[in-house]
């Protein structure tokens, strides 16, 4: 019997929301994607170092900062550990200094880490496809540079992660007005899969529709757990996200299970 790919969704080490994954193939190969804030740092590379302290690819998905910082750091400390490719698609910052200016420091201090550590990423767009270890890796989106609402939320590269076995895809950030773009322009076929990490951490994402297009059977929440209660701080429903209108959508597709990253590390085999 085939042995599939290991998926760990691991927790924020701080309050905030933030995104990172990594995954296993059947003979070890690891593939990292996003990994969090700077304080996520630590933990993400103890955690690699438990796996081998060998990265084969690290696929970045947006220059947010609950994205990117991880790995900021760990390029500035990285000692043992080694990366092979780092993977990313990200909009010119000068674009980023005119729609989204706040943003525009983490993504200059991730490039003075990269030259630090002599590296560079390697583009990806639309269509582009990597086989590591029996996993299947395509890219299903591109930068939105028309898109200048929620602009680099709306620029998150869609990835589709998938073997014999189970698929996942993982829409990062991309809010509503790109997932309507991607349903435009894309064979819905490609988007089903069996799990789907929540489109910006579960809240203000994709809309449903887009969901009823990839038919989950689960869901990955990279959720801290106020977002996921949408909780202000006074109690369920308090405060302005659309948690839970997005979690009674789940209810509604007959979801068979949300994994939360609020309730610690999640381990999918």
């Amino acid at each position: 019997m085939k042995k599939s790919f290991t998926l760990w969704q691991l927790p924020s080490q701080g309050s905030s929301q933030m995104s990172s994954y990594v995954i296993k193939s059947a003979t070890g190969k690891i593939i990292v994607i996003d990994g969090g804030m700077t304080c996520d740092g630590i933990y993400l590379k103890n955690f690699l170092a438990s796996h081998g302290n060998h990265v084969d690819s690290w696929f970045l998905t947006h220059p947010h900062l609950d994205h990117i910082d991880a790995l900021t750091w760990i390029l500035l400390n990285q000692g043992e550990l080694k990366i092979n490719k780092i993977y990313a698609s990200f909009p010119p910052l000068e674009w980023i200094k005119k729609y989204e200016a706040i943003y525009a420091d983490a993504i200059q201090e991730f490039n003075t880490a990269l030259k630090k550590s002599g590296r560079k990423y390697i583009d990806i767009n639309y269509g582009d496809i990597f086989d590591v270890d029996g996993i299947h890796i395509e890219i299903l989106s591109n930068v939105n540079l028309e898109i200048t609402f929620n602009a680099i939320n709306n620029s998150s590269i869609v990835i589709k992660i998938s073997d014999e076995i189970k698929s996942i895809l993982f829409l990062a950030d991309l809010g509503s007005e790109a997932g309507d773009k991607l349903l435009e322009i894309i064979d819905h076929k490609k988007l089903k899969a069996d799990y789907v990490q929540m489109a910006h951490h579960g809240q203000n994402g994709v809309n449903k529709n887009f969901y009823e297009v990839v038919q989950p059977e689960y869901c990955l929440w990279p959720t801290p757990l106020w977002l996921w209660n949408n909780d202000n701080g006074g109690g369920e429903g308090s405060g302005p996200w659309l948690t839970l209108e997005v979690r009674q959508w789940m209810k509604e597709l007959k979801v068979k299970k949300n994994f939360v990253s609020a309730f610690g590390i999640i381990e999918i085999k």
